[in-house]
């Protein structure tokens, strides 16, 4: 099957894979763009879950201010190297993180990072409310549970829908770094600013 270089590069400008990953995905999925992307995101998050473990010292402190003068970010992203701290991909992953943060305010990096006391206050509320809901008390646990989760996915950055496009996780997003860069990439963490909070 002849794999047209246009179909190459157009799949390397979505997916920043490389050239012979772009062919071996485009031969696997009979040439379909969208197949192809589906598969290099599947393989690029497992490459990136097999770098997970390995350490970061390196990375940057980044801080983004809105337009507005109202609202700001400082951000600490860490990695492995200083060579990849330095490139243009990790510095547009802090803006975009921090451009994210700004927009959505999130409570913290991950859902275990999140105070349990206001997890365990936030499951209080929803248990009442469902019984005085009158929902039946067998099926009370699940609903809390469903909302619980809800909570953390929309309160945690890793969690939440990136602002510039909700297809996918911040989490994600960063998954899809570590499989450009090659390396470990981890959000340490942020701070919000905003006047008058």
């Amino acid at each position: 099957m002849e794999i047209s270089a246009k179909l190459v590069m157009e799949l390397r400008k979505q997916t920043g894979a490389g050239i012979m990953e772009a062919k071996k995905a485009l031969t696997e999925t009979n040439c379909d763009l969208e197949a192809a992307v589906k598969y290099l995101r599947e393989r690029g998050l497992s490459k990136a879950a097999k770098k997970a473990d390995r350490e970061t010292k390196e990375g940057l402190v980044h801080s983004y201010i809105h337009s507005n003068g109202k609202i700001g970010v400082l951000i600490e992203v860490n990695c492995e190297t200083d060579f990849v701290a330095r490139t243009e991909d990790f510095q547009s992953l802090c803006n975009d993180i921090c451009l994210h943060i700004a927009a959505l305010n999130p409570l913290a990096v991950s859902a275990d990072d999140i105070d349990p006391k206001l997890i365990e206050n936030e499951r209080e509320i929803y248990k009442n409310k469902a019984l005085n809901d009158g929902k039946p008390a067998n099926i009370v646990d699940k609903i809390v549970d469903g909302q619980i989760n809800k909570f953390l996915s929309e309160n945690a950055l890793l969690e939440q829908e990136f602002v510039k496009d909700p297809e996918k996780k911040v989490g994600d997003l960063v998954k899809e770094k570590i499989s450009k860069l090659g390396e470990n990439i981890q959000v340490a963490r942020f701070v919000r600013f905003a006047i008058g909070e």
